[in-house]
């Protein structure tokens, strides 16, 4: 039996989708589908343990292994199993759960697990029509579903810690352990307030991890600060979604852009970030700059449309990022942030970065 959650579903649910639509819409910002831009899909690969599979799209679904032909399925059965697994992912309440009835279509079309085998953050490859270009290039795009809770875009780690040294204050271990108890629900928040009504100053001092801190030089030198400063707003203010906060910081200009013109200095860095956080990089690895997501996202709606963000059409990218995504507070005991502490001679506080979608 096959089990799997929502999010895992949702890679099945988006297989059977494409084959039955035969195309894939392109979404704007607000996951809204663009009116009159279509890819039309060749074909779909995916990997097997059993093998590498080609789902070409004809006038029926022709399921092709190692240039032979294996079955034929009608374009109708991926409509009808599409709706039917959609309706069982909405209504599931389990954490994970069997789709007995769709398990023995998906064995009947070769595909035996939830998750194609394949690159990090690469859940489905397809081959599409390009009609701008007239190519048929193969693009891997990683799947958002909205059916099940939403997904991180940046998982944390002590990989995304920040460390701040804790400048004019001079505290005892007391007046430490006094503030390290401060355990309500907004904890974290409570204990930098804390350090600054004793007189407490942030300085970003460098990130916990040297590669996530090379990772982020790497897109754009003055991210580490910038991030810094980011992060510290998002625990020390109302603000949590990435728009908001970019907007605050862009107001006190931390990094003293000249912005007599208006540049968007601080807007177009968090979208080069976002991007390259959702098509490849991660925080514990080198980061080289190229794409493991070589389309872009799939994202799939609660109504259960999927629509395509394409980095063809990187402005809509990036502002779908930039619009849909907030930071929030991971484990502060797990990932080891959230207190003052002492190391040769000076205070320090760690703050942690995680970002989720919105929706």
């Amino acid at each position: 039996m096959i089990t799997g959650n929502k999010g895992e579903w949702s890679e099945i649910y988006t297989l059977f989708k494409l084959l039955g639509d035969k195309e894939l819409f392109l979404g704007n910002k607000d996951i809204e589908k663009l009116e009159g831009l279509v890819y039309p899909i060749i074909k779909i690969l995916r990997s097997e343990n059993n093998g590498d599979f080609e789902y070409s799209i004809k006038d029926e679904i022709i399921i092709i292994s190692g240039n032979e032909e294996v079955v034929k399925i009608p374009i109708s059965q991926f409509k009808n199993k599409a709706q039917l697994l959609l309706d069982a992912i909405k209504i599931n309440k389990e954490r994970t759960f069997s789709v007995p009835n769709i398990e023995n279509f998906m064995q009947s079309i070769n595909c035996m697990s939830l998750k194609a085998g394949s690159s990090s953050k690469t859940d489905i490859t397809i081959v599409v029509h390009d009609q701008r270009t007239k190519q048929q290039p193969t693009l891997g795009f990683s799947i958002k579903s909205q059916l099940g809770s939403p997904s991180t875009l940046l998982n944390a780690g002590k990989t995304t810690n920040f460390i701040f040294k804790l400048k004019d204050l001079n505290l005892d271990r007391k007046e430490i352990d006094q503030i390290n108890a401060i355990s309500t629900r907004s904890k974290i928040k409570d204990r930098i307030s804390e350090i600054i009504d004793k007189g407490g100053e942030f300085e970003f001092i460098k990130t916990e991890h040297k590669i996530f801190s090379n990772n982020l030089i790497l897109i754009d030198s003055l991210l580490p600060k910038l991030l810094s400063n980011i992060v510290l707003d998002f625990y020390s203010t109302e603000f949590s979604h990435l728009k908001d906060l970019t907007k605050e910081i862009a107001k006190k200009n931390p990094l003293e852009f000249d912005i007599e013109n208006e540049h968007k200095f601080y807007d177009y860095k968090i979208k080069r970030f976002l991007t390259d956080v959702a098509l490849g990089m991660m925080p514990s690895k080198v980061w080289s700059g190229k794409y493991d997501a070589t389309g872009g996202y799939l994202i799939v709606k609660d109504n259960g449309e999927v629509l395509c963000y394409h980095i063809y059409n990187r402005n809509q990218f990036e502002e779908y990022l930039f619009n849909n995504t907030k930071l929030e507070t991971a484990s502060s005991s797990r990932h080891g942030f959230g207190e003052v502490y002492y190391k040769n001679g000076e205070l320090y506080f760690n703050l942690n970065l995680q970002i989720r979608f919105i929706k």
